[in-house]
């Protein structure tokens, strides 16, 4: 695709396969009821864990494993809570999380953490949504969110709100949205624009590409000529590392958008891989991180008990556990309805504060990272609550 990628390209293809399949097409989730199941708070609760075992795509196995093993790690780590966890094999596929939805529920399944990926967790969704269970996705797809379908994965929508609201409040609020055309690229400059217009921010455009090298080529003249005209402060871009980003970074800067005049923005992690830190035009651009001092004592604490890192989304699994094991030592029967789940206040993760929506989306709390001297450095920590300035 992008021969500038180099050593780097194939491990960020694989994040980027993985991020692209979080996106796909999904039912309508108004068809769905929000449920409001009863548990015995005298009880262990019964959790299913669905995960992609045996797919047959690589590293499903491994993010499979690393899921469940950050699960039963935070079980360890409640408290008065007792969690009985059954893990399910979806395959990677939406027909067999359906069926297994379905048989965690026939089994006594009061919630269902899981599946990874949008199709598989809206066919779990569905196949359970006249049963009374909720089920917490580890998908970042808005789309599926809503009814008995909560999305715990980070969303475009929280990226874009801290980053915008920032860019604001450091006098660099005109915003050029640069996107590719795909799906998450229109997804990412939908998010975009709508943070923008729930802030103090201004547009300055955006401006579409197609998804190639030539593509990017082409658009680098019109990005150009659009910030010069319209006075943008900031260029807020939807590629990743293994797309787009590594050639814009070149290309902009060398036609006379310097990172030193020109605020670069990213919707993605541009720390991963950490090859890309080392990328001149990203000198001096933002991005969102999860709570650095959180996920960095969670990844301390799963290489401690597994000999190893954890996936880049295994702390979602925990994250899931912390929720309801939150919420179940309340002691009420209702401890896992859709109201509980809910609760304004939210909860605390490995990855920072987080809370789940009326409309199955979430709001996470994000530190702003800059890149300095090829270095990520945190320059806006992450909010501890959601009376926080990044809210």
């Amino acid at each position: 695709m992008f021969s500038v990628f180099g050593a780097t390209r194939k491990l960020a293809m694989r994040l980027f396969a993985l991020m692209s399949v979080l996106w796909l097409a999904a039912c309508d989730p108004a068809m769905m009821q929000g449920a409001n199941p009863s548990i015995d708070p005298n009880a262990p609760i019964r959790v299913a864990l669905l995960v992609p075992q045996n797919s047959g795509r690589p590293g499903d196995a491994i993010l499979a494993r690393s899921l469940e093993n950050a699960a039963r790690l935070a079980i360890q780590d409640l408290d008065g809570v007792r969690i009985d966890l059954r893990v399910y094999d979806t395959g990677g596929q939406a027909g067999q999380a359906s069926a297994v939805a379905v048989q965690a529920v026939n089994d006594g399944a009061k919630i269902i953490l899981g599946p990874v990926f949008a199709d598989a967790a809206n066919a779990a969704g569905v196949a359970v949504s006249g049963r009374n269970v909720n089920v917490l996705s580890f998908s970042n797809n808005v789309d599926i969110a809503g009814g008995n379908v909560f999305v715990l994965g980070n969303t475009f929508q929280n990226t874009a709100n801290r980053l915008v609201r920032y860019a604001a409040s450091r006098g660099k609020g005109n915003i050029l949205v640069v996107y590719e055309q795909t799906t998450a690229g229109e997804a990412g400059r939908r998010a975009i624009e709508t943070a923008i217009g729930r802030s103090s921010a201004t547009g300055a455009g955006a401006i579409g590409y197609s998804f190639s090298q030539e593509g990017v080529v082409a658009a680098v003249p019109g990005i150009v000529q659009n910030v010069r005209s319209s006075g943008a402060q900031s260029i807020f871009l939807t590629a990743d590392s293994s797309g787009a980003l590594p050639l814009f970074a070149q290309l902009l800067p060398e036609a006379g958008l310097s990172p030193a005049t020109t605020q670069y923005m990213g919707l993605t992690r541009w720390d991963i891989p950490p090859a890309t830190l080392a990328l001149p035009g990203v000198q001096g651009g933002w991005f969102t991180l999860p709570d650095p001092g959180l996920n960095q004592q969670f990844q301390g604490r799963y290489a401690a008990v597994y000999g190893g890192a954890p996936h880049p989304i295994a702390g979602l699994a925990y994250d899931g556990i912390a929720a309801i094991g939150a919420l179940a030592k309340r002691g009420r029967s209702d401890a896992l309805s859709a109201s509980a789940l809910t609760q304004g206040s939210g909860f605390v993760g490995v990855n920072g504060i987080f809370r789940l929506r009326s409309d199955g989306t979430n709001d996470r709390a994000l530190a702003i990272a800059a890149i300095r001297n090829n270095q990520v450095t945190i320059i806006d920590p992450a909010p501890r609550s959601f009376a926080g300035a990044g809210f």
